[in-house]
Protein backbone atom coordinates (compact mmCIF):
# COMPACT_ATOMS: atom_id res chain seq x y z
CA UNK A 1 0.00 0.00 0.00
CA UNK A 2 1.46 3.47 -0.62
CA UNK A 3 0.15 6.70 0.98
CA UNK A 4 0.67 9.60 0.28
CA UNK A 5 1.01 12.39 2.80
CA UNK A 6 1.63 16.20 2.42
CA UNK A 7 1.91 19.10 5.12
CA UNK A 8 1.59 22.64 4.64
CA UNK A 9 1.18 24.57 7.45
CA UNK A 10 2.37 27.94 6.67
CA UNK A 11 3.18 29.43 10.23
CA UNK A 12 7.20 28.45 10.73
CA UNK A 13 9.51 31.13 8.88
CA UNK A 14 13.03 29.20 9.27
CA UNK A 15 14.42 25.84 9.96
CA UNK A 16 17.22 26.47 12.88
CA UNK A 17 18.86 23.51 14.32
CA UNK A 18 15.13 22.61 15.70
CA UNK A 19 13.69 19.00 15.71
CA UNK A 20 10.36 20.09 13.93
CA UNK A 21 8.92 16.35 13.40
CA UNK A 22 5.75 15.36 11.61
CA UNK A 23 4.13 12.45 13.04
CA UNK A 24 2.01 9.75 12.18
CA UNK A 25 1.18 6.61 13.18
CA UNK A 26 2.15 3.33 11.29
CA UNK A 27 -0.64 0.60 12.37
CA UNK A 28 -0.20 -2.88 11.54
CA UNK A 29 -3.34 -4.63 11.58
CA UNK A 30 -4.29 -7.60 14.53
CA UNK A 31 -4.95 -9.86 12.10
CA UNK A 32 -1.25 -10.26 11.56
CA UNK A 33 -1.05 -9.38 8.04
CA UNK A 34 2.06 -7.11 7.93
CA UNK A 35 5.19 -6.43 5.88
CA UNK A 36 8.62 -6.31 7.71
CA UNK A 37 9.65 -3.76 5.23
CA UNK A 38 8.86 -0.18 4.82
CA UNK A 39 9.66 2.68 2.98
CA UNK A 40 9.48 6.42 3.03
CA UNK A 41 9.91 8.47 -0.10
CA UNK A 42 10.58 12.04 1.26
CA UNK A 43 10.10 15.29 -1.73
CA UNK A 44 10.21 18.76 -1.03
CA UNK A 45 7.45 20.92 -2.21
CA UNK A 46 8.06 20.53 -5.72
CA UNK A 47 7.64 16.47 -5.71
CA UNK A 48 11.52 16.23 -5.51
CA UNK A 49 13.36 13.67 -4.06
CA UNK A 50 15.24 15.24 -0.70
CA UNK A 51 18.34 14.26 0.27
CA UNK A 52 19.68 14.38 3.81
CA UNK A 53 16.16 13.73 5.33
CA UNK A 54 16.16 11.79 8.54
CA UNK A 55 13.15 8.97 8.88
CA UNK A 56 12.52 7.68 12.44
CA UNK A 57 10.52 4.75 13.37
CA UNK A 58 9.74 4.56 16.94
CA UNK A 59 7.77 1.62 18.04
CA UNK A 60 5.34 1.14 21.05
CA UNK A 61 6.96 -2.15 21.89
CA UNK A 62 10.35 -2.30 22.97
CA UNK A 63 12.89 -3.80 20.36
CA UNK A 64 15.94 -6.01 21.00
CA UNK A 65 18.68 -3.74 22.97
CA UNK A 66 21.44 -4.30 20.54
CA UNK A 67 24.96 -2.39 20.65
CA UNK A 68 25.64 0.50 18.35
CA UNK A 69 28.73 0.62 15.73
CA UNK A 70 30.99 3.66 16.37
CA UNK A 71 29.51 6.21 14.16
CA UNK A 72 31.85 8.74 11.83
CA UNK A 73 32.13 12.38 10.88
CA UNK A 74 34.87 12.71 9.07
CA UNK A 75 36.63 16.20 7.73
CA UNK A 76 37.75 15.40 4.35
CA UNK A 77 37.92 18.38 1.10
CA UNK A 78 37.30 20.73 4.13
CA UNK A 79 33.90 19.48 4.79
CA UNK A 80 32.15 17.54 7.27
CA UNK A 81 30.88 14.21 5.40
CA UNK A 82 28.50 13.01 5.86
CA UNK A 83 26.45 16.22 5.80
CA UNK A 84 23.78 14.76 7.77
CA UNK A 85 24.25 11.46 10.33
CA UNK A 86 21.71 9.74 12.31
CA UNK A 87 22.37 7.96 15.46
CA UNK A 88 20.75 6.50 18.40
CA UNK A 89 21.06 7.93 21.55
CA UNK A 90 23.66 6.48 24.01
CA UNK A 91 25.98 6.17 20.73
CA UNK A 92 29.59 7.21 20.06
CA UNK A 93 31.02 9.57 17.07
CA UNK A 94 34.47 9.28 15.72
CA UNK A 95 35.34 12.86 13.92
CA UNK A 96 38.76 11.76 12.14
CA UNK A 97 40.39 14.48 10.35
CA UNK A 98 41.56 13.58 6.77
CA UNK A 99 42.51 17.09 5.39
CA UNK A 100 46.28 17.95 5.56
CA UNK A 101 45.31 20.99 7.59
CA UNK A 102 43.79 21.34 11.21
CA UNK A 103 40.25 21.24 12.64
CA UNK A 104 38.74 22.31 15.35
CA UNK A 105 35.64 20.82 15.79
CA UNK A 106 32.26 22.17 17.93
CA UNK A 107 28.54 22.05 18.77
CA UNK A 108 26.81 24.43 20.94
CA UNK A 109 23.59 22.76 20.73
CA UNK A 110 21.68 21.97 23.49
CA UNK A 111 21.40 18.20 22.92
CA UNK A 112 25.33 18.39 22.76
CA UNK A 113 28.06 20.48 23.41
CA UNK A 114 31.46 19.76 22.87
CA UNK A 115 34.77 21.11 21.27
CA UNK A 116 37.69 19.14 19.79
CA UNK A 117 40.57 21.81 19.64
CA UNK A 118 42.62 21.90 16.36
CA UNK A 119 44.01 18.36 15.89
CA UNK A 120 45.03 16.28 12.78
CA UNK A 121 44.28 12.36 12.64
CA UNK A 122 42.04 10.54 14.53
CA UNK A 123 41.10 12.31 18.14
CA UNK A 124 41.84 9.69 20.90
CA UNK A 125 38.07 9.12 22.13
CA UNK A 126 35.13 9.30 20.18
CA UNK A 127 32.49 11.25 21.58
CA UNK A 128 29.02 10.45 23.35
CA UNK A 129 25.64 11.64 22.98
CA UNK A 130 23.41 11.02 24.94
CA UNK A 131 20.29 12.66 24.75
CA UNK A 132 17.71 12.93 21.53
CA UNK A 133 17.81 16.49 19.62
CA UNK A 134 19.33 18.20 16.74
CA UNK A 135 23.30 18.80 16.93
CA UNK A 136 24.82 21.23 14.89
CA UNK A 137 28.19 20.72 13.93
CA UNK A 138 31.05 23.79 13.04
CA UNK A 139 34.62 24.22 12.48
CA UNK A 140 36.37 27.06 14.04
CA UNK A 141 38.93 27.45 11.70
CA UNK A 142 36.17 27.32 8.77
CA UNK A 143 33.02 28.90 9.25
CA UNK A 144 31.33 27.67 6.10
CA UNK A 145 31.72 24.19 7.21
CA UNK A 146 28.52 22.56 8.51
CA UNK A 147 27.01 19.48 9.63
CA UNK A 148 23.88 17.88 11.67
CA UNK A 149 24.00 15.29 13.52
CA UNK A 150 20.33 13.58 14.49
CA UNK A 151 19.88 11.86 18.23
CA UNK A 152 17.03 9.53 17.75
CA UNK A 153 15.63 7.10 20.71
CA UNK A 154 15.06 4.63 18.13
CA UNK A 155 17.41 2.31 16.55
CA UNK A 156 15.25 2.55 13.57
CA UNK A 157 16.95 5.60 11.71
CA UNK A 158 17.65 6.14 7.93
CA UNK A 159 18.84 9.03 6.46
CA UNK A 160 17.73 9.74 2.50
CA UNK A 161 19.92 9.64 -0.28
CA UNK A 162 19.55 11.16 -3.83
CA UNK A 163 16.70 9.56 -4.69
CA UNK A 164 14.50 10.36 -1.01
CA UNK A 165 14.21 6.86 -0.04
CA UNK A 166 14.23 5.99 3.44
CA UNK A 167 14.15 1.81 3.72
CA UNK A 168 13.78 -0.68 6.35
CA UNK A 169 13.93 -4.28 6.71
CA UNK A 170 13.16 -7.33 9.15
CA UNK A 171 10.66 -4.67 11.47
CA UNK A 172 8.45 -6.79 14.28
CA UNK A 173 4.73 -6.14 14.00
CA UNK A 174 3.14 -3.51 15.63
CA UNK A 175 2.68 0.19 15.69
CA UNK A 176 5.43 2.76 14.73
CA UNK A 177 5.55 6.60 15.44
CA UNK A 178 7.14 8.39 12.34
CA UNK A 179 9.31 11.43 12.66
CA UNK A 180 10.71 12.88 9.94
CA UNK A 181 13.33 16.31 9.79
CA UNK A 182 15.39 18.19 7.82
CA UNK A 183 17.51 20.62 8.24
CA UNK A 184 16.28 23.60 5.94
CA UNK A 185 12.58 22.15 6.54
CA UNK A 186 10.22 25.38 6.57
CA UNK A 187 7.31 24.37 8.96
CA UNK A 188 6.17 23.43 12.08
CA UNK A 189 3.96 19.60 12.01
CA UNK A 190 1.16 18.64 14.05
CA UNK A 191 0.78 15.46 15.01
CA UNK A 192 -1.69 13.48 12.84
CA UNK A 193 -2.97 9.53 13.67
CA UNK A 194 -4.25 7.58 10.59
CA UNK A 195 -6.01 4.38 10.68
CA UNK A 196 -4.30 3.06 7.36
CA UNK A 197 -4.04 -0.76 8.30
CA UNK A 198 -0.77 -2.49 6.79
CA UNK A 199 1.40 0.36 5.10
CA UNK A 200 4.68 -1.20 3.29
CA UNK A 201 5.32 2.71 1.68
CA UNK A 202 4.78 5.89 2.07
CA UNK A 203 5.33 9.22 0.40
CA UNK A 204 6.27 12.43 2.37
CA UNK A 205 5.87 15.93 1.05
CA UNK A 206 8.25 18.04 3.54
CA UNK A 207 8.47 22.01 2.62
CA UNK A 208 12.08 23.18 2.62
CA UNK A 209 13.94 26.27 2.18
CA UNK A 210 15.72 26.78 -0.77
CA UNK A 211 19.27 26.35 0.24
CA UNK A 212 22.12 24.57 -1.05
CA UNK A 213 24.69 22.03 1.23
CA UNK A 214 27.61 24.15 2.28
CA UNK A 215 30.80 23.91 -0.42
CA UNK A 216 34.52 24.50 0.42
CA UNK A 217 36.03 27.83 -1.17
CA UNK A 218 37.99 25.99 -4.47
CA UNK A 219 40.82 28.39 -3.51
CA UNK A 220 42.66 29.71 -0.29
CA UNK A 221 43.01 26.82 1.84
CA UNK A 222 44.88 23.87 1.48
CA UNK A 223 43.46 20.19 2.19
Amino acid sequence: MLIKFICAIPDMAHFGASALFATIILGCSSSGAYSNTFSALITDQQNRPLTDAVVELISHKPLSDTAQPVASVAQQGLMFTPFVTAVTRGSLVDFPNKDKTRHHVYSFSAAKSFEIQLYSGKPEQPILFDQVGIVALGCNIHDYMQAYIYVGESQLLAVTGSNGLAEFNQLPAGDYQLKVWHPWQLQAFVEQTLALGSITQLQFQLPVADNVKPSAPKRGFGS
